[in-house]
């Protein structure tokens, strides 16, 4: 049975009666890192519950030793729990009826102190979660710009934003997920931007997840709330930037924070959420809006490159004369299609060999696999060099996509492009691409239509998304969140 669903006990006045739950419940003396600290103050038993590994020992040591002094400085007549109460050297001090709440509390990293004749426990704040400190994604770097990222712990992710945005209408929710793990979950938004509607949705929807655990962090919050099934498009966006993320909160987006993820959920998303970088808002407008359309022409060689090449080997009467030198020229006995799938699946096998090869190695893998690998294999006749230069040049394509999620639904639609190519010719590409197009305009992401503002078409916003405007020019916020508050800026006269 869950613990949601078990008898809420109420805190006995009996400590005695406190610690048996403990060890029948909670293991105190079995689980090493679960203690009890025992004190006697004015003739009554005060005990101390905490976690070691979860607690900052330093503050635990200061409140015993005011606790202590209690009794060198206190007449035995005195009200101890007032005095206790008072004794409690810290900002974050809460009282709590009940032994679940108690038990929550401290495996969560708190400490619990409950007192002989009291049914009331004060729980006190010394978290000291293990962790590393804010440093800048390895995915998400940039030229200019903040080299603080979030971290694993979701006090300081928030903190993180809190100091980009301090405003007083800037909410951070807590809410709990998981029936055994009980991880925080914050939902942040701006209460006079975000669209009301949106924040009920998603928190119902993350209320309403029944699990033991989350373990996988963001990953299965994202997967409870969109059941997107077998569809491979991200339906929200992943960052590990406090910039970013603050930059969305201002624009209206709620922003998910799990504790032990290093990255957030911005919802809701668009296709083109997936294709924009910190760089281009680092850089001048000119050359934000070039960097973004050479990342637009990355993406879409990383989708239609190889689909369109393997139809002009397969149809070279479709090519202009001037262009007739596309194509191999060269004759081999393994068709063209198991050679292109032969060597996409090696850069996915040399990625995914990056991943899990120490740092120090991944260069001289990288060497073997360039030299020895591809010449070898295109010298023993494996492959033709256009094969492996088309492949190459979509394989960059795939890198130049700054959602790692969108990348790889990228190169899913690719390799089914290339068979329907491959099976079908000039027909096959034309209705591959076509459904690959209506199935992208099909989508909703918490129902927000997935290729806005290019369908529904919104020329402010998809003039937005072609250009990168200056900030100062950006005065209205994206119409898509449906913002209580359009302008992010004073507008002008002729806005209004």
């Amino acid at each position: 049975m869950s613990r949601s669903n078990e008898q809420k006990w109420p805190v006995p006045e009996s400590v005695t009666e406190i610690e048996n739950y403990m060890k029948q419940r909670v293991g105190l003396g079995k689980s090493f890192d679960f203690g009890i600290r025992k004190l006697k103050i004015l003739k009554k038993d005060v005990h101390i519950y905490y976690v070691n590994g979860l607690c900052d020992t330093r503050f635990i040591i200061e409140i015993i030793e005011e606790l202590v002094e209690i009794n060198d400085h206190e007449k035995l007549s005195t009200d101890l729990f007032k005095v206790v109460e008072n004794r409690l050297v810290n900002q974050s001090v809460d009282r709590v009826t009940t032994l679940d709440l108690i038990v929550d509390k401290v495996l969560s990293g708190l400490i619990a102190v409950v007192m002989e004749g009291q049914n009331t426990a004060f729980i006190i704040d010394v978290r000291s979660y293990p962790g590393r400190q804010p440093q800048e994604p390895d995915t998400e770097k940039v030229v200019r710009g903040s080299r603080d990222g979030f971290v694993e712990n979701i006090i300081l992710n928030t903190a993180l934003t809190r100091r980009r945005i301090r405003d007083e209408r800037l909410r951070f929710e807590m809410l709990k997920v998981g029936e055994r793990s009980k991880t925080d979950v914050a939902l942040g938004y701006l209460e006079d931007v975000a669209d009301p509607d949106m924040v009920n949705v998603i928190r119902k929807e993350i209320q309403g997840i029944k699990t033991d655990g989350i373990p996988m962090a963001d990953k299965t919050i994202e997967e409870f709330i969109l059941k997107q099934g077998w569809n491979p498009f991200p339906l929200v966006r992943y960052t590990e930037r406090a910039d970013i993320a603050a930059t969305h909160l201002l624009e209206g987006h709620v922003v998910i924070y799990v504790d032990t993820s290093p990255s957030v959920i911005i919802t809701p998303t668009t296709f083109f959420h997936h294709l924009q970088h910190a760089e281009e808002f680092r850089e001048s407008p000119a050359m934000g809006t070039f960097v973004r359309w050479t990342r637009f022409l990355g993406v879409i060689t990383s989708i239609m490159l190889l689909p369109l090449w393997m139809l002009f080997v397969l149809e070279p009467s479709l090519l202009p004369e001037k262009l007739s030198f596309i194509g191999p020229n060269e004759q081999t006995n393994i068709p063209i299609i198991v050679q292109i799938f032969l060597a996409d699946f090696g850069i996915e096998f040399l990625r995914l060999a990056a991943i899990h090869t120490p740092t120090p190695l991944s260069t001289a893998m990288g060497l073997i696999a360039a030299v020895l690998i591809g010449q070898i294999a295109i010298s023993v006749g494996l492959f033709v060099p256009e094969v492996i230069l088309y492949v190459a040049v979509a394989g960059i394509g795939s890198f130049t996509t700054p959602s790692y999620e969108l990348s790889v639904a990228n190169k899913i639609g690719r390799l089914t492009l290339l068979i329907l190519v491959s099976l079908f010719h000039l027909p096959g590409f034309v209705i591959g691409a076509t459904v690959f197009f209506l199935f992208l305009v099909k989508m909703r992401a918490l129902n927000t239509p997935y290729l806005w503002p290019f369908l529904p078409f919104e020329p402010k916003g998809f003039l937005q998304i072609i250009v990168r405007r200056a900030i100062p020019g950006s005065i209205l916020r994206p119409s898509i969140v449906h913002p209580r508050n359009r302008y992010r800026q004073p507008p002008k006269a002729n806005e209004k």
